[in-house]
């Protein structure tokens, strides 16, 4: 079968019925109010349930019968689009690969090996997208939208005034021609040389000898401007300098345009993070908040290779999600594991161009602002804390031998840790996929249910038995199974509720006090 089979098959996003919505979002807030707050709640609810609420659900349901996905548009454009934040800081994720549990443990001299081999298996994955080779995802035994795929590749975001756009390049091969070169960044400078070689991938040997090139001319130069920084500035600064550098010099649209077309960004840090299987606290918090100069805020796909020879990514939020991120790197990692980390392909390295520096134009302002965005950056970044353990004691195995869901496990021992730290619920988002449908992307699941706020209390509680802790441990642990599995069948409460939210601003009708 092909990638994109099903893509015209695939069911609609569905409405689920307003006064479901509402009883779950009660059911939801319940467990941070107090009688009285809970009451008014209530009455606030049910006055929009038989009021203005009516209507507005009405036309989320005439929406709904045109668009295949009611949702998308919306929420491309209020969630990621409109933010005037820096996204960099505020919307970015990223993370480390896990290639240090196996083959590739901390060493330093393999950054550009190691570079060469991950950007190969990275451009095999790219081929396979092209090609529609790749299998499709499924839940059971529904196949899932593989629409985000398109998006991983060729794809950046482009700054605007009140509102940036994305663009993207990328085409399968029955489609046409999709762009092929990729983009480094190194010591404040842009470099971009191409992936393929009269049709064909450039081996790790090839790609080896392109960033070596790259490594040794930085090394050996002064550094470059670092515009890449102006990517991590709050919105309207960032559209307004590139504004001004398109005015000054026409070369600098079509430098920017080669960034925004090229497949992917690799980023060559000298930073050497401290990684190992039990902690990636450091190299984590440099893939999220490490040296702006060396990140492509709005692209897709910042691939890191950090000098000790640790790798890890940083990808703009917009056009995807996170999990086609780690479908990428859980390919990278098989790869890799099968390859025992080494290239066992030739060694032979055609005669192909050199790559060549993307040199813009700039002028004292445009030198001023790059400062300027670096300090707003470091100042922001130096706010997060930010920690990544792994824990080893024991795995999903145990817990399913126990009959219970891995992921279920850990959202409610938070539950309970943030119980006992705090002494009061705590409120929390899970993301639950709803890629069942027509270009689907999450709904929210609130996991602090009554039923676990219970069992919380009873695990503090010395005068309740361990059984009646396990029975209450069992329906908390049933409850939150069924909240995810109807938010993935696309009966949360969150997205519909925005959906009403935005109706009402489009509509110019006073804002429901539901909503205020």
């Amino acid at each position: 079968g092909s990638t994109f089979q099903y893509q015209s098959s695939l069911p609609s996003l569905p409405v689920p019925p307003l006064d479901e919505s509402l009883t779950k979002y009660l059911d939801a807030v319940k467990p941070f109010l107090n009688q009285e707050e809970y009451q008014r709640t209530r009455d606030i609810v049910r006055r929009f349930e038989n009021g203005i609420g009516k209507e507005l659900h009405k036309k989320l349901l005439e929406r709904a019968t045109v668009k295949r996905n009611w949702l998308e548009e919306w929420w491309l454009n209020v969630a990621y689009l409109e933010t005037r934040l820096p996204t960099q800081i505020y919307h970015n994720f990223g993370g480390p690969g896990p290639y240090i549990e196996h083959y590739w443990p901390i060493k330093e001299g393999t950054q550009l090996e190691r570079a060469g081999i991950n950007v190969w298996h990275t451009l095999k994955f790219w081929e396979q997208v092209r090609k529609e080779n790749l299998a499709v995802h499924r839940s059971g035994n529904k196949p899932l939208d593989m629409d985000q795929f398109r998006m991983l590749f060729c794809t950046c975001k482009v700054p605007g005034i009140v509102q940036d756009s994305i663009t993207n390049y990328f085409k399968t091969g029955n489609e046409g021609e999709c762009p092929s070169h990729l983009i480094v960044l190194c010591e404040g400078r842009i470099f971009e040389f191409d992936s393929l070689n009269d049709g064909h991938i450039l081996s790790p040997p090839e790609l080896f000898r392109q960033l070596s090139y790259i490594k040794k001319k930085c090394e050996n130069e002064p550094e470059g401007p670092g515009l890449a920084a102006l990517t991590s500035e709050e919105r309207n600064s960032w559209a307004k300098t590139r504004d001004y550098l398109i005015r000054l010099h026409p070369k600098n649209l079509s430098l920017l345009e080669t960034i925004q077309r090229s497949l992917f960004v690799i980023c060559l840090d000298d930073s050497k993070p401290h990684a190992t299987p039990e902690d990636y606290t450091e190299v984590t918090r440099l893939a999220l908040t490490g040296n702006p100069t060396l990140r492509w805020g709005d692209k897709s796909y910042n691939f890191i290779a950090f000098s000790n020879g640790s790798c890890a990514s940083n990808c703009d939020h917009a056009p995807f999600d996170a999990m086609a991120l780690v479908s990428l790197c859980s390919y990278i990692d098989s790869k890799i594991f099968e390859t025992e980390g080494k290239w066992k392909g030739s060694d032979k390295v055609r005669n192909i161009p050199w790559p060549e520096e993307l040199v813009f134009n700039v002028d004292q302002k445009v030198l001023n602002d790059i400062t300027c965005a670096k300090k707003k950056y470091y100042k922001q970044m130096s706010d997060l804390e930010l920690v990544n353990y792994a824990f080893t004691t024991f795995g999903k195995a145990l817990i399913k031998k126990h009959h219970l869901h891995p992921d279920t496990f850990v959202q409610i021992a938070l539950q309970l840790t943030y119980y006992r730290c705090h002494g009061h619920p705590g409120s929390c988002y899970e993301t639950a996929t709803t890629r069942q449908f027509y270009h689907g992307r999450t709904e929210t699941m609130r996991p602090c249910t009554i039923e676990v706020i219970e069992w919380c209390k009873s695990m503090l509680d010395p005068t309740v038995t361990q059984g009646q802790r396990k029975h209450l441990m069992l329906k908390a642990f049933a409850r939150h199974n069924k909240l995810m599995k109807e938010c993935e069948n696309g009966r949360g409460f969150d997205r519909h509720l925005f959906g009403l939210q935005l109706l009402a601003r489009e509509h110019s009708l006073p804002m429901p006090e539901l909503f205020l």
